[in-house]
């Protein structure tokens, strides 16, 4: 069996100029870090346009990826923009993205480089238009909603543009017309240098391990589209909304707000909706983290209009009947399912029948139970085990702020004794477990403190911020990680060269 070893860290966590990481030779030299370090394994958060206070898991689209992540050199490299020293964004703190000003360059950036490139590259973006069917869509949402000034689609002042009359979506679409070629273009320029960089990684041995949320934001082209897949009323405003009950992150739950689906609709149309997505994710990816699995065998259902999230109900969700149809339609794909927090017997059963890994975090087994499902004897070996997940603080902010309890718990389980120690002895713990796959936050490879925290559940604004300082992922940590990887017996597997293995051969017989 091979024992994967991997890295989370976002693109937009990255090094370089313009104040995010993005898709260009930081990415390359990031994966030339994990191929050094011997990992096998890269994960990154979702790739779509963020909504919401900046959250990937508020995309407006479930195909589109973010313009903010595409690298601004690579298009000077094509001779698309004439960069000068002025041009280029000098952020106050490196190592935070500062979004509003950032956004507000990049865009300008990636409009100069449409206007020069927009006539050469005319035939192949309507191509790619014709491979993918959504993006004339999301293209428009993204116009009209603009020309609205951002404002949520459903309070659109254009009354029939939100219920997509088409005599309307003509006229937008004859107004609109070089918006609507701009973010065609962004998304073009986008999957270029998205698949350049996967096919650069898989070269290198290294898969890409992605994120899919498993709900819809409310506000995206795909609400807009498709309402009925959704538990919308007749003026397109959720009726039910998604979230969690209280639980280890919030006594009242998580309100998260994204609309449910329509199970019953989506069956008798063949569950076509979601062969469609997980086949766009199996392309994008070569392993696919399934957010919040336990939904699709019960969800959490909560009145639209309620303060939180404490007077919810469970509802019984697709189960086994939509994985069947999946592996049906789409054999191989490589999936972990998420199934952190109400995990019940159905939750169980789901996983075990489809035979996904599930995931445990290190950071969740502290404590005086034995029978803790995060601790290293208890995880099974399917697993994906993480240090932390972005919804958790860094190894060293939780150790400092265990309970003495918890504390004990944690030097027993990991050997640490002092605090600095803890991070790596976090990660020594995950790698040399029996997990299949074991998956540290690049926070805890460099002992990073709280501030370095991605997410906080349940909170809104600060979140998503954290980049990695410039020359962090030196080539002395990528020495001392691939001790650790041969330590504990997490090296790749690499096929040998062609002539190497005739030759091998030939001594051989």
């Amino acid at each position: 069996m091979l024992r994967q070893s991997g890295i989370l860290l976002h693109i937009s966590s990255l090094p370089g100029p313009d104040g995010i990481g993005s898709l260009g030779k930081e990415a390359y030299a990031f994966a030339d870090f994990l191929h050094e370090a011997n990992m096998g394994i890269w994960q990154v958060l979702p790739m779509g346009p963020t909504g919401y206070g900046e959250s990937p898991y508020q995309s407006t689209s479930i195909f589109a990826g973010n313009p903010m992540l595409i690298s601004i050199d690579k298009l000077a490299e094509n001779g698309w923009l004439d960069l000068s020293d002025a041009e280029r964004y000098v952020p106050e703190n490196p190592e935070l993205v500062d979004f509003p000003p950032v956004q507000k360059h990049k865009m300008a950036l990636l409009r100069k480089a449409f206007a020069a490139s927009e006539r050469k590259l005319k035939k192949d973006i309507q191509r790619f238009a014709d491979e993918n069917e959504w993006l004339r869509d999301f293209a428009l949402f993204t116009a009209i909603k603009a020309h609205f000034g951002g404002v949520m689609w459903t309070k659109w002042p254009d009354k029939a543009a939100q219920m997509r009359e088409e005599a309307v979506l003509a006229k937008y679409r004859k107004k609109l017309d070089k918006d609507i070629s701009f973010h065609m273009w962004c998304q073009y320029v986008f999957a270029k240098q998205w698949r350049a960089l996967k096919e650069y990684c898989n070269g290198l041995g290294i898969q890409l391990f992605g994120d899919m949320p498993i709900y819809v934001a409310e506000d995206s082209a795909d609400t807009w589209t498709q309402p009925e897949v959704f538990q919308l009323d007749e003026d397109r405003v959720p009726r039910r909304i998604a979230g969690v009950p209280p639980d280890y992150f919030s006594a009242d739950g998580q309100l998260w707000g994204n609309p449910l689906y329509r199970w019953s609709f989506l069956k008798s149309k063949g569950y076509g909706w979601w062969v469609r997505r997980m086949k766009h994710m199996g392309d994008m990816y070569d392993i696919i983290r399934v957010d919040h699995f336990i939904g699709f065998a019960n969800y959490y259902s909560v009145a639209h209009g309620a303060p939180n999230a404490r007077n919810g109900r469970w509802v019984i969700g697709p189960g086994k009947e939509l994985f069947i149809t999946l592996n049906k339609k789409l054999p191989g794909l490589n999936v972990v399912a998420e199934d952190l927090g109400a995990v019940n017997d159905r939750v169980r059963d789901l996983i075990a029948f489809t035979g996904y890994p599930g995931m445990k975090v290190l950071s969740f087994a502290f404590g005086a139970d034995d029978s803790n499902i995060h601790t290293p004897e208890n995880i099974p070996v399917n697993t994906a085990y993480y240090t932390g997940t972005h919804d958790n603080v860094t190894a060293l902010s939780r150790v400092k702020n265990c309970t003495k309890e918890e504390l004990k718990s944690a030097k027993e389980i990991t050997g640490f004794k002092t605090l600095e120690e803890a991070p790596w002895a976090f990660v020594k713990t995950v790698y040399g477990s029996k997990a299949r796959i074991a998956m540290a936050a690049m926070q805890d490879i460099l002992g990073l403190d709280d501030w370095a925290t991605m997410n906080r559940p349940g909170t809104t604004g600060g979140n998503w911020l954290w980049r990695m300082k410039d020359g962090a992922a030196s080539p002395a940590l990528a020495r001392k990680l691939k001790k650790l990887n041969k330590d504990c017996q997490r090296q790749m597997e690499v096929e040998e060269p062609e002539a190497e293995e005739k030759e091998r051969k030939e001594t051989v017989l």
